[in-house]
C-alpha cells in the first residue's frame, strides 16, 4: 500500500504518464517541476510544432539556404514521401540491401565487415550493431573506422590480421568527400595492398550519385554502390543504407526496424500532447533548459546494450538544436548539452551531483523491458 505521502506523487505520475502500446513504450514526466497551468500555456506553440512537421513530411523546404527537403521519417514509411520517384528510390535501396545481403550471406567468402565513417556515417551503425547484435547469433562480425587517429585504426586492423581476405569494406560518406573517410579509406587500401589482398572487390561505397566517392569506387571496380539521399542528412540516416547495410550484414532483422520506428513515427504524430511521448519530451526539454539550454542534459539507461545511445544523441540533439539564428535570423544561441554513460556506473557520479551538487543539469533515465540475460533470480522476484 502506498503511504499517505506518496499518493500525490502516484496520482501526478498517472496524469502525465503516457504510454505507447505498439512498441511498449512509457513515459513518465511527472517528476520534472511543471505545472499543468504551464503544459497548457504551451499548447498553442506545440500544436503549431504538429503542423509544421506535418508540412515537413508532406515536403515542405525545411532548409531553404539549400532548397533542401528533409525527410529521413519517409524512410521507414515510403509511402508518405510526397512524390512517386521518392518512393521508388527508397523501395529499390531496400531491395538492393537485402538482395546484396543475401548473396554476400550465401557465398560464406566474408566473415567480417569494416565499416569506414564519420559523424552520422558511424554514429548510427556502431548504436545499431552494438544495441541489437549477438556475438552467437550475428551473420558477420562489425568492426568501424570513426576517427582519424592511427593507432587507433591500428589497433582495428590488428584485430583483422590474418583475415582480410574475407572482410568485406563499406565506405560511407554522403558528400564523397569527406576527409576523415578518405583518410580511412587509405589506410584500408594500405592494409589490404600489404597483406596481398584487392581492394575493390571487397569494397561498398555509401555515398550520394555522381560523387568523388561514387566516381573513385566505379573506377576502381568496387563491389557495389549504394545510394545516400540529398533529403536525408547524415544524423537522421541509420534507416537509409548507411545503417540498414551493415546491420542486414551483421544479421539484424531490419525489416522489424524499420517496422518499429514507423509505429514509433505514428505515435509522434498524434496531436492530443499527453498521448504524444515526443512532445512530451520537447516540452519537457524546453521547461528544463528555459528554452535555450540553460542546463545540460544526461542520458542514462540501465541497459548495457544502451550504451552508445548517449553518443548517438549528441549529434542528434545537438547538431539540430545547436544554432545561433532563428528562423527569422535572430540571434538565439540555442541547444542542449548532451552526455551520459550508463545508468548503474553513473549513479556514482551524475546522480550523486543530480541530488547534492550543482543544479545545473537534468537526466532522461531508461529502463529496458527485460530482455535476455541468465533467468537467475538474484532475490525472489529480482533478476
Amino acid at each position: 500500500m502506498l503511504g499517505e505521502s506518496a499518493m500525490p506523487l502516484y496520482k501526478r505520475y498517472l496524469e502525465y504518464l503516457a504510454t505507447v502500446p505498439a512498441v511498449e513504450l512509457s513515459l513518465d514526466v511527472s517528476r520534472m517541476n511543471f505545472s499543468s497551468a504551464w503544459l497548457d500555456s504551451m499548447e498553442p506553440e506545440i500544436q503549431r510544432a504538429y503542423a509544421e512537421m506535418a508540412e515537413l513530411e508532406r515536403g515542405a523546404i525545411a532548409n531553404p539556404d539549400e532548397n533542401r527537403m528533409v525527410g529521413h521519417y519517409w524512410l521507414r514509411a515510403p509511402q508518405l514521401a510526397p512524390r512517386a520517384e521518392l518512393r521508388i528510390e527508397i523501395e529499390e535501396t531496400r531491395r538492393r540491401v537485402q538482395e546484396f545481403t543475401a548473396r554476400i550471406h550465401e557465398s560464406s567468402a566474408f566473415t567480417e565487415v569494416l565499416s569506414i565513417g564519420i559523424g552520422g556515417s558511424a554514429l548510427g551503425p556502431m548504436f545499431l550493431a552494438d544495441a541489437l547484435g549477438h556475438a552467437q547469433r550475428d551473420r558477420m562480425r562489425l568492426h568501424f573506422f570513426d576517427n582519424t587517429d592511427p593507432d587507433g585504426m591500428e589497433r582495428v586492423l590488428a584485430g583483422l590480421e590474418g583475415r582480410l581476405d574475407r572482410t568485406l569494406v563499406l565506405v560511407i560518406s554522403k558528400s564523397g568527400g569527406t576527409p576523415e573517410t578518405h583518410n580511412g579509406m587509405k589506410v584500408a587500401e594500405a592494409a589490404f595492398a600489404r597483406a596481398g589482398v584487392a581492394f575493390g572487390p571487397r569494397a561498398v561505397a555509401v555515398t550520394m550519385p555522381g560523387s568523388k566517392l561514387d566516381a573513385y569506387a566505379q573506377a576502381n571496380g568496387w563491389l557495389e554502390r549504394f545510394p545516400m539521399f540529398d533529403w536525408v542528412g547524415g544524423r537522421t540516416s541509420v534507416m537509409s543504407a548507411v545503417g540498414l547495410l551493415p546491420a542486414a550484414l551483421q544479421g539484424l532483422d531490419t525489416d522489424a526496424l524499420l517496422e518499429g520506428a514507423a509505429l514509433m513515427d505514428e505515435a509522434t504524430r498524434v496531436r492530443l500532447t499527453r498521448q504524444n511521448p515526443a512532445a512530451l519530451l520537447a516540452l519537457m526539454w524546453h521547461h528544463a533548459t528555459g528554452g535555450r539550454g540553460r542546463k545540460d542534459m544526461v542520458i542514462l539507461p540501465y541497459k548495457d546494450r544502451l550504451l552508445l545511445f548517449s553518443r548517438y544523441l549528441q549529434q542528434l540533439i545537438m547538431e539540430s538544436l545547436g544554432k545561433q539564428y532563428d528562423r527569422e535570423g535572430r540571434v538565439v544561441e540555442q541547444g542542449i548539452t548532451v552526455y551520459g554513460n550508463k545508468g548503474s556506473t553513473d549513479q556514482h557520479a551524475y546522480v550523486q551531483q543530480l541530488r547534492e551538487g550543482v543544479n545545473n543539469f537534468f537526466v532522461t533515465f531508461i529502463r529496458v523491458l527485460e530482455d535476455g540475460g541468465d533467468e537467475l533470480e538474484l532475490e525472489p522476484g529480482v533478476r
